[in-house]
């Protein structure tokens, strides 16, 4: 049984009529994929991870007016939303660049110098403990608890790709191989 809340089959995502146009266009396309996601799952709360994760995976992060949009869209309350949004490490409320790189820091990959790893790409790429994505949205750097390949210590994942047996070397090799690759995009 369904037990999402009744709600008018055509919600689009428009803006309010006291904004100007091109800002109507952009909220307009802001919301298009959220909208298709939302008709996708009927806009049943029960579905509200499996929403996040399609929204997420579109945008590469949760943005707050996209989680009040849900909200209202699958009829919970924001505050219900951004606790789903924030609960799951998964999920994040801040922009994430194209490649996401995690590197392991579980026990086994921590012991085969996973730090040094860690320090090389942030050093290439100009990041920090705090500042995490590049400027130009191409690269994220995260640390994990354990990413499950300890055989394969120290393991670096970027986006699914498993990298295992890293050294600070071949670490900093893929991130210029990336960087190879998009600029003859």
């Amino acid at each position: 049984m369904n037990t999402a809340p009744a709600a008018p089959e055509a919600i689009t995502a428009t803006a309010a009529p006291s904004a100007p146009a091109e800002a109507g266009a952009e909220r307009t396309r802001k919301f298009e994929k959220c909208v298709e996601v939302l008709n996708r799952y009927h806009r049943n709360p029960a579905k509200l991870i499996p929403i996040l994760q399609e929204i997420q995976e579109s945008y590469r992060y949760l943005p707050e007016e996209v989680l009040v949009f849900v909200a209202t869209s699958v009829g919970l309350p924001p505050a219900r939303v951004f606790g789903v949004a924030t609960f799951y490490a998964h999920f994040t409320l801040k922009p994430k660049g194209k490649y996401v790189i995690r590197l392991c820091d579980g026990t086994a990959c921590h012991v085969r110098a996973s730090q040094p790893i860690l320090d090389a790409l942030r050093g290439r790429l100009s990041l920090t403990a705090t500042e995490q994505t590049t400027p130009d949205m191409l690269f994220t750097v995260e640390t994990v608890s354990c990413l499950g390949a300890c055989g394969l210590a120290p393991v670096v994942v970027i986006n699914e790709d498993v990298h295992g047996q890293m050294t600070p070397e071949t670490a900093v090799a893929l991130v210029d191989e990336i960087c190879t690759k998009e600029q003859g995009a």
